[in-house]
């Protein structure tokens, strides 16, 4: 007998929710054990009945499903992630893949791939709708352009390695002054710092740069 694969649902709209419920309760081998109509629901269920798998739409109130990611990341919890989207945007894609997201749907496919893409992250692969296609492969040729990071990384002072991981983590200036106890001038200036090592110009360079690299 196969092993049943345990998965959460978090979908702020509850027809839509109760549709992807129907499609992924048609394979014998799934079992929905939860279902949250918004982010911090779905975090804290997770958290709570560690379900094999969790599909979170990318937009729900109080947290969105990227934030989600970003926390479920950062704890280490095994869960893995299939993110639903409307957009079709190579910043959400990114951080997605970033945070360890397995599967990425747009919405307007989920009907016909959601099975598929559960069934190939259950095998532990990823599966990305062929619609968005275009921006792996974008993907991949700017990570194939870049310049080996160790050398770059070398360096960094040990405080600005510690800025860098958790500017990785989309964490504001204000965040990262609060975790380390130091004012958001001093971490205004290690960002600079850092920026001018690697050769990256602008605050949101940095923060693209940190999350691919990260």
């Amino acid at each position: 007998m196969e092993e049943t694969t345990r998965i959460l649902v978090a979908d702020d709209h509850p027809i839509f929710r109760d549709g992807l419920i129907r499609t992924i309760e048609q394979e014998q081998t799934f079992a929905v054990v939860g279902q949250a109509g918004d982010g911090v629901e779905a975090l804290n269920l997770i958290r709570e009945l560690h379900p094999d798998l969790a599909v979170l739409d990318i937009s729900m109130p109080a947290m969105d499903g990227l934030e989600v990611a970003r926390r479920v990341h950062q704890e280490a919890l095994p869960t893995e992630l299939i993110i639903l989207t409307m957009y079709k945007d190579a910043r959400f894609f990114n951080a997605a893949l970033d945070f360890g997201v397995r599967g990425y749907i747009v919405k307007d496919s989920v009907s016909a791939e959601l099975l598929t893409c559960l069934r190939t992250v259950t095998e532990g692969h990823y599966f990305i709708s062929p619609a968005i296609s275009d921006l792996l492969i974008a993907r991949e040729r700017r990570a194939a352009s870049l310049p080996p990071i160790e050398p770059l990384f070398d360096s960094l002072t040990p405080a600005e390695r510690t800025i860098f991981r958790r500017v990785a983590e989309n964490k504001t200036s204000r965040e990262i002054a609060q975790e380390l106890a130091v004012s958001i001038r001093t971490v205004e200036n290690h960002r600079t710092h850092i920026c001018h090592k690697l050769g990256i110009k602008g605050h949101n360079a940095l923060l693209q740069f940190a999350m691919e690299n990260g």
